[in-house]
């Protein structure tokens, strides 16, 4: 009979960290008598990230003391207590490869349901000072697991636990955390985790993603769908290789297009519609070579690819592509790379809303020609809302034109914030911005897939107003000129610098974060790519920091690692785990 051994409680406090503050309720200590067990928790305890613990369905975390012996034995201490692996519940029995995923137990007066393994993260590594702890959690197959509370009630250590209910499909929570984080991730055991009711709605959405993918093209360099935050295949080629300049044009006083093809006139590999391509700039003793991402903007299923550049007041990049680049010159391109693409269309005929500002309107721009393109087109709803100054400014007009009129129902709202004197609005352009009242007006559907390109602020503003009018977050997909934003769970907020290159200090491999324009030599003064980005304060995105969760998973440019920890599950060919990786030589990051 299993046996509840401790209660565990604690409140969220603020804890120094690497120079951080981290707020978390991670630090438990046992408490004596009985303690309520409510909906959320337990009396006397709170989680501090709500993100990524808490909630109904993480309510109560258990661990199993034959864990704690497993622990003490294979990391040499002598020194663990119920509750340092940040559990509420800490028991004698329920090991996680025996307990599944919708048993339902009674301690007490109370009634709990087990909905997923714990999700591993840094802080329990931080609450033991084992940094490695978040990936020995899930490779020895002891994660630990949350409970739901199904009826409130009184708990006490001491108390027998009764099973009251099996789960169905009798998967163990050991089964099911490795299927999330451990290949292989075969389709049959995806749909059986599916059919499992218990299971919380972020784990189920995870196996969604993955079963997906096991269902697509097959293509073994895939990324892990369940856990990446962007989809990372492979890339059409490695590195940068030389692409002809084959016309230029002007489309507006301060945008200008690049028709690129291969130099032996060999078609190029197709890129999705809202992928992007990396150039390097030229290297001269006046102005050092650097890389800058531009989208594509050339339909999709063309030989060449093509990128329309604007030319900033300050960037020496867009400056050198206006005026040191003519046609029959070679650039050096990465593959085309990006999640920012349009969702397949034989698969979701849902309605199209496709949202730009200014140079913004690029991606779009490809996305629209595959609509155009589709032979579906007919059964489909399209929108495009562009906002620009003027018709001076207005790049790609005839063009987007030309393409709406082959789609049978299609809207054109156009906004110009300082029209010209020679500007003619019509039905499909109208003076002011693009705001918040003018997208309530204009009655978009809320069933549509949108797409959103341009400065930060105009798509959260655009973002929240379609939020409001009723569309469901999930899918209103955006595009960030520049590094996008980071994600450090728990960490305090507070003003950061913005990116910034170090000094050099010696010879060394040259790192380069392309988004954030800023590089940095590496020699060996930082124990990860992850901590040499953060000290260029680069944004960056990560939770386990030892190469399980897959948050700071990165495309790689240009370039190889080296992983100093061996990652839980390999990324493909193209992608780094910056959080346990060095470069092995000069390489480009697309952080």
């Amino acid at each position: 009979m299993a046996r509840l051994l401790s209660v565990n409680v604690g409140l969220p406090r603020d804890v120094p960290w690497r120079g951080e503050t981290v707020h978390t309720g991670v630090f438990k200590s046992p408490v004596s008598g009985p303690r309520r067990v409510r909906r959320l928790n337990i009396e006397g305890d709170g989680q501090g990230d709500l993100r990524g613990h808490g909630g109904e369905m993480r309510a109560v975390l258990v661990y199993q003391a034959d864990s704690y012996r497993h622990w003490s034995a294979h990391l040499g201490r002598d020194d663990l207590v119920h509750g340092n692996f940040g559990e509420n519940l800490t028991v004698d029995g329920l090991a996680d490869d025996e307990v599944c995923v919708g048993d339902r137990y009674r301690i007490g007066t109370a009634v709990f349901e087990v909905t997923q393994p714990r999700v591993t993260c840094y802080r329990v590594g931080m609450r033991l000072g084992e940094p490695r702890l978040p990936a020995l959690l899930v490779s020895h197959g002891r994660p630990g697991f949350y409970l739901r509370v199904i009826d409130e009630g009184e708990v006490e250590a001491g108390q027998e636990i009764v099973k009251v209910a099996d789960g169905p499909e009798r998967m163990t929570v050991a089964e099911i955390d490795a299927l999330l984080y451990r290949p292989p991730h075969p389709a049959d055991r995806l749909e059986r985790a599916l059919r499992v009711g218990a299971l919380s709605p972020g784990w189920q959405a995870s196996f969604r993603a993955l079963l997906d993918q096991a269902r697509g093209d097959g293509d073994g360099a895939a990324s892990n769908a369940g856990l990446s935050p962007v989809s990372v295949t492979r890339p059409a080629w490695d590195g940068f290789r030389p692409l002809r300049v084959e016309r230029v044009v002007d489309e507006t006083p301060d945008v200008r297009s690049l028709w690129l093809t291969a130099p032996d006139g060999t078609p190029l590999p197709a890129a999705r519609p809202g992928q992007y391509l990396t150039v390097r700039t030229l290297r001269t003793d006046e102005a050092p070579g650097t890389v800058r991402s531009y989208s594509l903007s050339g339909p999709p299923g063309a030989s060449g690819y093509r990128i329309s550049v604007k030319r900033e007041e300050h960037g020496s990049a867009s400056a050198w592509l206006h005026t040191g680049v003519r046609a029959g010159d070679d650039l050096q391109a990465a593959a085309p790379r990006g999640a920012f693409v349009l969702q397949d269309l034989r698969e979701d005929p849902r309605p199209v809303v496709l949202v730009s500002a200014g140079v913004g309107v690029t991606p779009l721009l490809a996305m629209l020609y595959a609509l155009a393109d589709d032979a579906d087109a007919s059964r489909r709803r399209v929108w495009w809302l562009h906002a620009t100054r003027n018709g001076r400014t207005h790049a790609f007009a005839d063009e987007v034109r030309g393409l709406l009129g082959r789609l049978p129902d299609a809207r054109l709202r156009v906004f110009y914030s300082r029209p010209g004197p020679d500007d003619h609005l019509d039905a499909g352009s109208t003076s002011g911005r693009l705001t918040a009242d003018a997208v309530a007006r204009l009655g978009l559907p809320r069933d549509a897939q949108a797409y959103l390109c341009g400065p930060d602020l105009f798509m959260r503003g655009v973002t929240e107003a379609l939020e409001h009018h009723g569309l469901d977050p999930l899918h209103i997909h955006t595009e960030i000129f520049g590094a996008g934003p980071g994600s450090t769970p728990g960490i305090a907020a507070r003003k950061r610098p913005s990116p910034h290159s170090l000094p050099s200090s010696g010879p060394g491999p040259r790192v380069e974060f392309a988004r954030s324009q800023v590089s940095a030599t590496w020699n060996g003064d930082h124990d990860s790519l992850l901590d040499l980005a953060e000290a260029c304060d680069v944004p960056t995105r990560w939770s386990c920091r030892t190469g399980v969760c897959r948050t700071c998973e990165t495309a790689l440019m240009s370039g190889a690692v080296d992983y100093t920890t061996e990652p839980v599950e390999q990324p493909p060919p193209g992608s780094a785990l910056i959080c346990c990786s060095r470069p092995d030589g000069d390489v480009v990051l697309d952080l």
